[in-house]
């Protein structure tokens, strides 16, 4: 057994209210440079719908994550080295801009300027990648609030799959797209951090590695050569190609923010309080086994196997031996996404079919069967009438199962009576009545568990919800984002740009490189000084403009 430590996340499908602001604020602080503006690191979709990049659930025709071989063995959909050294400079199953969207600005200079006349002047749309007038068809959130559904519903891959397999005659009538029938609920998306990754086992050139700390998914960006093999291997198509730096970029789990205990930008400013960060302690010997079992409806018990439980003594022993500190086994016996996903098992992964150990956990969704049931004249959160209506959801159990356990219902099922307990529970210690044991026994809980999945799921605090350890003081000194660019020589009002207005290579911190960039793109039109430091560039805030030395190595170069 080698223990490993893991930063999760958990969502509570429940609270998303899909107002986005966790994509707008990501976007903002991770993707607003030059050949990013297509790119959402997080991403909410309404659910049913096509999501985004468009059909990217369709693994028939995207080939990502892994599958058994005829032998059992793990293997990559895209196939082997051979395959991927045949089609390394040209991936046929690549998603194309259709996919995504071309990104636009508008001509607000027509807007703005326009002289006098009786008509009002229009901002036609203008394409980012071409410059020329465009019409806008697709976005990252076409789909929202079931835009577009009558349309283009049927084309969501779990629903062409429902229909196709024929599971049940009553899964197929209640998928209807009018608006009185229909169900809807909100999904957001980030990188899933996998246990794992099929993008890492895809990268020809190494440059997406997984960070022993914490688990946290990243890619080299000096490593990377722009194979894009990476978004093929990736089933949830969550990174991105920057077609004006060459390079793939992802979610980066906010490090810098982990890094210093502070949770996700996407999770600090959720509206709704929905998602939850804490560290799962897992056995790195057993990854390859748990993906590798044959049944699919396996994946989930099986990852759920992979989580060892903090409080054990030998796990604790070991986790030392792997030099796993003091502070981050306190903060896994804490751990809300642990308690979630392991202690209560309210919290499913998403699309475990795809065998690459997703670490982003869904809690699914059971409010609209309350809803239902009051509109009907019937006690929304009596607890007959709830588990009785489970079945007949207006958000398919089957749709869910297809999310979440690879098809599972009975799974599915457990965990919303888990949820619909909890609700009948408490409205008895809300309404001062005494409560009734019965109820958290029907699903395998003590009433004092009830109590307690309650309060992480509805009142937990900040503290509760985010439980992350921070770096060792003694490698405080290395933090980029907490150094102050006053102690170094190079700080602000002495610092020169390099090659690329970053410094390519020096050891200084993230705060005086962007103090740097900054300075340099505001006073000047032209790319950064030719200079090149130690044969290497750092494309990450490139902003495209020319082609510098040392973009490329020189012939007959050592670089």
């Amino acid at each position: 057994m080698r223990v490993m430590a893991q930063v999760g996340m958990v969502m509570n499908l429940d609270k998303c209210i899909g107002c986005h602001t966790c994509s707008v604020t990501c976007k903002q602080a991770w993707t607003n440079r030059a050949g990013t503006e297509y790119v959402w690191f997080n991403n909410v979709e309404t659910r049913p719908g096509q999501g985004y990049p468009r059909r990217y659930e369709d693994q028939e025709q995207w080939k990502g994550g892994w599958h058994l071989n005829k032998q059992g063995k793990l293997r990559l959909r895209t196939g082997g080295r051979l395959q991927k050294l045949f089609t390394i400079f040209h991936s046929p199953v690549q998603p194309t801009l259709d996919d995504y969207y071309e990104p636009w600005t508008y001509d607000y200079e027509t807007l703005v300027n326009a002289p006098l006349g009786d008509d009002f002047p229009v901002a036609r749309p203008k394409s980012l990648i071409t410059g020329e007038d465009t019409k806008v068809t697709w976005s990252a959130n076409w789909d929202d609030n079931l835009g577009g559904s009558i349309d283009h519903g049927e084309k969501d891959p779990i629903i062409a799959k429902l229909r196709t397999q024929r599971l049940r005659k009553e899964s197929e009538d209640k998928i209807k797209f009018s608006f009185e029938q229909t169900f809807m609920f909100y999904l957001p998306r980030i990188c899933e951090h996998c246990l794992n990754p099929s993008c890492m086992a895809s990268c020809p050139s190494g440059a997406i590695y997984k960070r022993e700390e914490d688990g946290i998914v990243l890619v080299d960006q000096d490593r990377c050569r722009g194979w894009r093999q990476c978004i093929t291997g990736c089933p949830y198509k969550k990174i991105y190609f920057n077609h004006r730096s060459g390079k793939a970029e992802k979610c980066t789990f906010c490090y810098p923010r982990i890094e210093v205990g502070q949770p996700t930008v996407c999770a600090e400013t959720c509206v709704g309080r929905l998602r939850y960060i804490g560290i799962f302690l897992y056995d790195a010997d057993a990854v390859t086994a748990a993906a590798s079992v044959p049944n699919e409806q396996d994946l989930y018990e099986a990852q759920l196997e992979l989580m060892l439980d903090p409080t054990d003594p030998e796990v604790v022993r070991q986790a030392k031996a792997g030099g796993i500190p003091d502070e981050w086994l306190d903060a896994a016996r804490r751990s809300p996404v642990y308690a979630l996903a392991k202690k209560y098992k309210v919290a499913l992964p998403l699309h475990p079919e795809y065998r690459t150990m997703p670490m982003v956990w869904y809690i699914p969704p059971l409010s609209p069967i309350v809803d239902l049931l009051a509109e009907q004249g019937h006690d929304g959160e009596d607890r007959d009438n709830l588990f009785g209506a489970i079945e007949s959801l207006r958000i398919p159990v089957e749709y869910l199962a297809e999310l979440f356990t690879a098809g599972d219902t009975d799974l599915v099922e457990f965990v919303l009576q888990k949820l619909a307990s909890m609700r009948a529970y408490m409205r008895d210690v809300n309404l001062g009545r005494e409560t009734n044991p019965l109820i958290p026994g029907s699903v395998g809980m003590s009433e004092e568990q009830m109590y307690e999945m309650y309060r992480l799921l509805a009142i937990a605090k900040y503290d509760e919800r985010y439980v992350i350890p921070t770096a060792h003081h003694e490698q405080a000194h290395k933090l980029e984002e907490t150094a102050c660019p006053l102690d170094y020589e190079d700080g602000p009002g002495m610092y020169e740009s390099g090659a690329f207005g970053e410094a390519s290579g020096r050891p200084v911190p993230v705060s005086v490189e962007t103090f740097a960039a900054l300075k340099q793109r505001q006073s000047t039109d032209v790319p950064a000084g030719a200079a090149t430091l130690h044969g290497r560039t750092n494309l990450l805030n490139w902003d495209g403009n020319g082609a510098p030395d040392g973009l490329f190595p020189k012939r007959g170069s050592d670089s």
